[in-house]
Formats: structure tokens, C-alpha cells, sequence
């Protein structure tokens, strides 16, 4: 079974179901939207069972492929995954089908007034997932960036095609900072690849001898190179994650995109930057990495109090959702960067859990909009009284955000102060503010919309329907299971976490916030 490609097949599966939707004829939207759902069942089909197939105690890198590609550059066709990577494609295999399940009736609109057509629509979600899984599965760098820069066009089709009214300055402005970041990423690259033809005799971008060449010191590239060719890296990951200041695309993209849109764009797409950082970052540029690390820390916390304290005094829910992710991946970023187990493990899990409430966030706004007509939280109010399932799924979600124990965040969010007060107290105590204005914006934007006297308009809301239901039930399901079980993933993520800080370990010891901070990394 481990000669067989699962990871070429995950891609291919979604690649052909995009193909075919897009050659039906338009008039066919019903059979477009089957066809697509049953295409990304299939794709999650094959992750489940590429997953019952890997070996927690085994190589790093498993299913791994690789076949020549560009033979005068020394680019490969390079795919594999570790227990994060596993972890990530599994996450958004489960994904996919979910969106398209809540986002069923989400292009007829756009169809309808000849924008575009549904056929284009569940195209682009399938020619997403593709890039997706390639993004997270790759571990040749010239292939990794590809995927990473790819991805941006069906986003931008779909944020620029069927969404809101200011569609077209939200997806140009998300385009835009994403090429930028972009651009970064790309000059490094070309420096690394030239550092390593002049220190290894051959230029490379295959990972694993890149990784074992700087853990081993024989790829030599100077303090001032390193710390150029990091930086180069970190801000495309930062615009993508996004992280304070990048992040002024995601409110605007977020909230004019569609709801399934919205959870791919924050879910998935976003965690491209948080991974990167987790892989290539401190992996590749270790010294570089330790360097800025007070620098990454000091943007991770001001991301996640200024995010926060945004979303509450946000009046669209969107928005509001869109602010708190931002304050969310300040977290993970301060989980990736204090350089503790406890706190990448955190980080790793918090990525999984993140999308799991968020998505579901999204996909219950997405049900109430769509029943309204409206974003605006001054539009709702006492929709428990005629929709008690849609307020019961939209508190479990808007829980899991808060990280109340019992659900899925709080293990992950949980690890990540533990892990950042191992090291950096007076930070962890600070971030630990940021559940106090989770709380704040959570419950009060449930307070404004499921409870209270039933606002005027509202009386003929429709409670969930049956495709509803079954689109937010496994997401709920994993909230609550991981919230009380979260070891099988724990177990897989583990092992890459301890290979990142045993490369980070071979330099010197991090530098402190302060003077009197100076332990060593935390390899337990």
C-alpha cells in the first residue's frame, strides 16, 4: 500500500470532478452541484484512507513521491506529508464537502443575473481543494511555492464572481497582498537555491536535504543571509496567515466573499501561512528564526488583543468573524515562535480547531443571511424563538471560539500559553486577556442575535433544514470529540514538532524578551 501515490490521487480526484463540472452545459446546475459533491466525498474518501495507512512511529515524511520536473533547475515533482501535514489535508478534505453542502444554493444568485454560473462556481471550489492539498503535501520548495501562488486564482474568481456588493475591490486587495508577499518568498527562494548550488556543489529545492544540510551546518550561509532569505519567507506567510499589520485584506475579503468561500478563505487557505512559518521558518533559517522571534512575538500578541478588540465593535457579523481569526492566528503564531513543545503541538492543533469553530461560524452566518438578507447584527435578534437548532449550532460554535473547555480550542489554546509561559511569562499573561475579549465579543454577539425580544421581519425564519443539518453535524461532532479527546491528533502532530525544535536546538538558545529570560528550548 505505500507504493501506491495518495497524495497524487487526492489531488487528482478533485482536479477531474473541476474538469467535469466546468464542460456541463450551464443549464445543468442541479447535476454540477452532485457531481462536485460527490467528488470531494471521494477526495476525503482517499485521505481517510491514506490517514489509516500512516505510521505514527515511522519516517517523517511518509507516502512520499518524486519524479524529475524540471531537470536543469533540479526541480522535482515533490509530494509527502508529515503528521502536521496529515493532519491539515485531512482537515480540509472534511471541509470541502461540508461548504458545499451549506453553500448548495450560494451562485444561483450570480447565475441568475449573468454574472457567472453555478457550473463555475463548484468548479472553482474543487479546482481549490486540488491546490490545497498540493500546498500542504509538497516538499520540494520550487512546487510548494506553485501550489501557494495558485491557489490565489479560484479564490479570487470566487470572491470576485459571487460575492458582495464590493466584490471586486475585496478580491483585488486580497490578490494583491498576496502577490506581494508573494514576490518575497520567490527572491528567497532563488537566494536559498543559489546559496545551496554554492555550499552543497548542486542547487536544490528539495526540503529534506535543505533541512538536513542546515541542521548538520553544512549548508554555511552567513547570519546576514539567513536572516534576508527568513524574512523573505516570514512576510509571505504573514501576509497569507494573516498576521498583524498584513492582515487588513482578510476583513474586507472575508466579508464580501460567500459564506463557503469565507471558511476555505479563513479555514484552510490562511493556515498556509502559520504552516509555512512552523516548517520552512524555523527549519530552514533556525539562527534567522531566533533572531526575530522577539520581533515575531511582539506582533503575534498586538494581532491578537488588537483583533479582538476589533470584533467587538463590529456591527457586520461577518466582519466580526473575520476579527476574531485574526486574533486567533496571533495565537498560533505566539504558539509556533515560543519555541516550546507544549506550544508548537499547541499551535498545530489550534490550526485543526480554528478551522473546525470558524468554519462553522461562517456556514451558521452564511444560514442566517441567506434567510434575512442581512450581515448587519442590528437585523437580528430572538432568533432562538423560531430557530432554537441554528442558536443551539451557532453557541456551540461561538464556545469552541471562546475556548471553553469541553470543546475543541481550548486543549489547542490551552498548550499554546502553557508552551509561551514556559519562556515568556509576562507575554503568556497578556495573551491569556485575549479569552476575556473572546468572551466579550462571543457572547455578546449571540446575545444580540438569538436572544431578546424577536425582531420585526424575522417571525417566518426558517429553523434548519435537513442538507443544513447534515452540512454542520460533523463539524460539531469534531468539536465536541476533539474537545474531549484530542490525543490521535496529538499523537501524529507530535513527533514533526520534536524534529523542528531538535533542528532549533542545534543553534543557540533563543533570545529573551528581556534580559532575564535566557532558558534553554523546551525539547520535552
Amino acid at each position: 500500500m505505500s507504493s501506491f501515490p495518495w497524495l497524487t490521487t487526492m489531488g487528482v480526484v478533485p482536479l477531474v470532478g473541476s474538469a467535469l463540472v466546468a464542460t456541463l452545459p450551464k443549464e445543468r446546475s442541479a447535476a454540477a452541484k452532485k457531481i462536485a459533491l460527490t467528488f470531494s466525498v471521494a477526495t476525503f474518501g482517499v485521505a481517510a484512507l491514506m490517514a489509516t495507512q500512516f505510521k505514527k512511529g515511522g519516517s517523517r515524511f511518509q507516502f512520499t513521491e518524486s519524479h524529475q520536473w524540471i531537470k536543469a533547475f533540479n526541480i522535482n515533482y515533490g509530494l509527502g506529508v508529515d503528521g502536521i501535514a496529515l493532519v491539515l489535508i485531512l482537515m480540509t478534505t472534511v471541509l470541502m464537502p461540508v461548504v458545499m453542502l451549506a453553500a448548495w444554493n450560494d451562485a444561483d444568485e450570480a447565475q441568475a443575473d449573468g454574472r457567472r454560473s453555478v457550473r463555475a462556481y463548484f468548479a472553482l471550489y474543487l479546482l481549490l481543494e486540488t491546490m490545497m492539498i498540493g500546498v500542504f503535501a509538497a516538499t520540494d520548495l520550487f512546487l510548494f511555492y506553485v501550489f501557494f501562488e495558485a491557489m490565489l486564482i479560484p479564490m479570487y474568481f470566487l470572491i470576485g464572481g459571487f460575492g458582495g456588493p464590493q466584490r471586486s475591490y475585496a478580491a483585488v486587495k486580497f490578490l494583491l497582498y498576496s502577490l506581494f508577499g508573494g514576490l518575497f518568498m520567490l527572491a528567497a527562494l532563488i537566494g536559498l537555491y543559489v546559496a545551496s548550488g554554492k555550499h552543497l556543489g548542486t542547487g536544490t529545492f528539495d526540503f529534506n536535504t535543505l533541512a538536513n544540510a542546515v541542521a548538520s551546518g553544512q549548508l554555511g550561509i552567513s547570519p546576514g543571509l539567513s536572516k534576508a532569505l527568513f524574512l523573505g519567507f516570514f512576510v509571505a506567510f504573514a501576509v497569507k496567515a494573516p498576521l498583524f499589520p498584513f492582515h487588513t485584506w482578510l476583513p474586507d475579503a472575508a466579508a464580501e466573499a460567500t459564506p463557503g468561500s469565507a471558511v476555505l478563505l479563513v479555514g484552510v487557505l490562511d493556515k498556509v501561512g502559520t504552516f509555512g512559518m512552523l516548517r520552512y521558518c524555523l527549519e530552514l533559517f533556525p539562527g534567522a528564526s531566533k533572531f526575530f522571534t522577539p520581533m515575531v512575538i511582539g506582533m503575534a500578541i498586538v494581532g491578537t488583543l488588537y483583533g479582538a478588540l476589533l470584533a467587538i465593535g463590529q456591527t457586520d457579523i461577518k466582519r466580526l468573524i473575520a476579527y476574531t481569526s485574526i486574533s486567533h492566528f496571533g495565537l498560533i503564531t505566539l504558539g509556533v515562535f515560543a519555541m516550546t513543545s507544549a506550544g508548537q503541538s499547541g499551535a498545530s492543533l489550534y490550526m485543526v480547531n480554528h478551522g473546525l469553530s470558524t468554519g462553522a461560524l461562517f456556514i451558521v452566518a452564511g444560514f442566517l443571511i441567506s434567510r434575512r438578507g442581512s450581515q448587519l447584527i442590528d437585523d437580528y435578534g430572538g432568533v432562538n424563538k423560531v430557530a432554537p437548532k441554528l442558536a443551539g449550532v451557532f453557541l456551540i460554535a461561538g464556545l469552541s471560539s471562546l475556548a471553553l473547555p469541553g470543546l475543541s480550542s481550548f486543549v489547542s489554546e490551552f498548550l499554546v500559553l502553557v508552551g509561551t509561559f514556559e519562556r515568556y511569562k509576562a507575554v503568556a499573561i497578556v495573551a491569556t486577556c485575549a479569552i476575556i475579549l473572546a468572551a466579550l465579543y462571543v457572547l455578546w454577539l449571540y446575545q444580540r442575535t438569538m436572544t431578546g425580544p424577536l425582531k420585526a421581519g424575522l417571525e417566518g425564519m426558517k429553523d434548519l433544514r435537513a442538507r443544513e443539518v447534515v452540512a454542520v453535524a460533523p463539524l460539531i461532532a469534531l468539536i465536541i470529540g476533539l474537545g474531549f479527546y484530542p490525543k490521535p491528533i496529538l499523537d501524529v502532530v507530535n513527533p514533526s514538532v520534536k524534529t523542528t525544535l531538535q533542528h532549533v536546538q542545534k543553534q543557540d538558545p533563543a533570545p529573551a524578551l528581556n534580559a532575564q529570560t535566557s532558558e534553554k528550548v523546551d525539547s520535552k
